[in-house]
């Protein structure tokens, strides 16, 4: 698995260098898509980018940015990657730094493999389900080719909780009536309840490492903006619940839309009430 898992880190690297390449020389060339969501050429480049890579390990890909293909093809799959080649496009648009690579590995619809890379702080994250670690490091170009990927120095361990708070974590793009409702119930169970906005997947990142508790995101999802980050969040202990259920999110879908989800830090008591907002 590890090998694997290195393949889709040096993938997901080199695609953060093309993004970066493009973002700071301005060269965007957007388009809209027919969902009505942004598309540019650093998309495109990080896709093509990624799929050279994950091509030679010969596991079939499911990517915002490849054809979409057919469930009757798909539902034989026993393993897939699931990639977002540029999470945050909008972000990415507005110049703030807050997007990332996404590449996942799941097997019988669970993500067991997870790399999301941030271009602009260096920041990656990436875990291992069945070896139960989830790592962070800073990337320095000149170390790519030596970095011991798996060292315990790089091992996240969520910080211990402190009871009184709780640290929300939403989107910056996001935020609805349905969220905001679920803010106001849980500050009616915790003294103290901090909300932190950021974009991209870097929110099941902050959970991963101790950052921020609770992640609730009440509004439409792919599979490809949530596999990579569950994959990380699932290596360090936590889980991403669908709202309905509260069972973990799964994966290759005869539709690719997730359910409204939960990332939630294992310390964290949720009323099943609050599911019913």
């Amino acid at each position: 698995m590890n090998d694997l898992l290195r393949i889709a880190i040096n993938a997901a690297v080199e695609a953060g260098a093309k993004i970066e390449d493009i973002y700071n020389n301005h060269d965007f060339e957007i388009e809209i898509k027919p969902d009505s969501s942004p598309l540019t050429k650093a998309d495109i480049a990080a896709n093509n980018i990624i799929n050279s890579f994950l091509s030679t390990t010969s596991i079939p890909i499911i990517s915002e940015e490849n054809k979409e293909i057919d469930f009757e093809i798909r539902k034989n799959w026993e393993m897939c990657w699931i990639v977002d080649p540029l999470d945050g496009t909008k972000e990415f648009l507005r110049k703030n730094g807050e997007f990332t690579v996404n590449i996942a590995l799941v097997f019988h619809g669970k993500p067991i493999l997870g790399v999301v890379f941030c271009p602009i702080s260096k920041e990656l994250f990436y875990g291992n389900v069945h070896d139960k670690k989830g790592y962070k490091l800073i990337v320095y170009e000149e170390s790519l080719q030596t970095e011991n990927w798996f060292d315990d120095i790089y091992k996240m361990i969520p910080k211990e909780k402190d009871d009184a708070t709780v640290k929300l974590v939403g989107s910056r793009s996001h935020m609805n009536d349905c969220t905001l409702g679920f803010m106001k119930e849980l500050k009616s169970q915790y003294p103290s309840v901090e909300v932190l906005s950021i974009g991209s997947s870097l929110k099941f990142c902050l959970i991963a490492e101790g950052n921020a508790d609770i992640y609730p995101r009440f509004a439409p999802t792919m599979e490809w903006d949530t596999a990579a980050g569950q994959a990380i969040c699932e290596a360090v202990g936590f889980h991403v619940l669908a709202k309905t259920t509260l069972l973990d999110l799964t994966y290759n879908k005869p539709n690719l839309l997730n359910s409204d989800f939960i990332v939630v830090n294992n310390t964290i008591t949720l009323d099943k009430k609050w599911m019913r907002i």
